[in-house]
């Protein structure tokens, strides 16, 4: 992102769409509107930074036996290739058998079933580059026993069918049932000792949950969602929907994390900013509120606890 319009809460155009990536002259004002919800200015305009499209890209399914096991299996990539792991996208089984059960037109690629996948993605600009790599960095990891198995595609037709696959979780989850949803990050190398922490802590929340842990652990992000039992009432489902997430996102935070990676504050998790943000930023958040939008125009009621 290099600049934005915004309309502020008094009518005013502020016009910061200068297309230069370096602008060291006071506040980076784009940045106090962005991931703002619309509670301090409109954003009306941008100007974005576009990337060429990569010469080549290879994308593979690994299977592994613990999420640690990826986390190195990550750490080896980003070695191999020079950093050029573009995707890094975490799935425990469930998602998956959802995704089978529920979605057209998908199978499984591999002959076996395990408890933790990756999908992987890495691109070069240069052609006959990345694929060498990936499939020597992947066989050095079968020998470090970091996976177990893999599927590297062969086309970008199979490439697209594994996508297809972590791309139709949302869908598929839809049709397990009421469920409990967390949009949680914390430093990638956390990321298993998350789950191992995140995982008995809501069983034993909610005996009979399915976990659904899926997201971009390249980034530190997991979409960490729990299907209920069947017999679940509604009523039950609801009071669990408030009682489960602040021991998810205690989790998070004590190893560093946020309870929001992408997802956003709204009206549902403004409670949360009030327990987790300290005094100091919740005194700045109210003050640039205040300064802002001093008649609370701005999508009351939203961010600002």
């Amino acid at each position: 992102m290099l600049g934005l319009e915004v309309v502020t809460s008094d009518g005013r155009v502020w016009n910061g769409l200068r297309g230069i990536r370096k602008n060291n002259t006071g506040y980076d004002l784009k940045h106090v509107f962005m991931g703002a919800e619309g509670t301090l200015g409109i954003i009306t305009a941008a100007v974005l930074k576009l990337f060429p499209r990569p010469a080549e890209t290879t994308t593979a399914l690994v299977a592994a036996n613990t999420p640690a096991d990826l986390s190195n299996l990550l750490n080896r990539l980003k070695r191999a290739t020079g950093d050029q792991v573009t995707s890094f996208e975490y799935i425990c089984r469930a998602p998956l058998d959802a995704v089978f059960e529920h979605i057209p037109n998908t199978q499984d690629p591999m002959q076996q079933t395990y408890e933790h996948y990756a999908l992987v993605e890495m691109a070069s600009g240069q052609k006959g580059v990345i694929r060498d790599l990936a499939e020597e960095a992947l066989g050095e990891a079968f020998e470090a026993e970091e996976i177990i198995d893999a599927v590297l595609a062969e086309s970008g037709d199979q490439a697209a069918k594994l996508w297809n696959l972590r791309e139709s979780i949302p869908e598929a989850l839809k049709h397990c049932g009421p469920s409990a949803k967390h949009d949680i990050s914390v430093p990638v190398s956390k990321i298993p000792e998350f789950l191992a922490k995140a995982d008995p802590h809501v069983q034993a929340a909610i005996p009979g949950c399915t976990i659904m842990a899926f997201g971009h652990m390249g980034d530190g992000n997991l979409h960490y969602n729990l299907v209920m039992p069947k017999d679940t009432t509604p009523e039950d489902a609801e009071r669990l929907r408030h009682e489960v997430p602040p021991g998810v996102h205690d989790i998070a935070d004590s190893l560093g994390g946020s309870f929001s990676a992408e997802h956003g504050i709204g009206l549902l998790k403004v409670h949360e900013m009030e327990r987790y943000k300290t005094d100091v930023e919740k005194h700045m958040l109210r003050s640039i509120k205040a300064a802002l939008d001093p008649k609370g125009i701005m999508n009351p009621g939203k961010v600002v606890p």
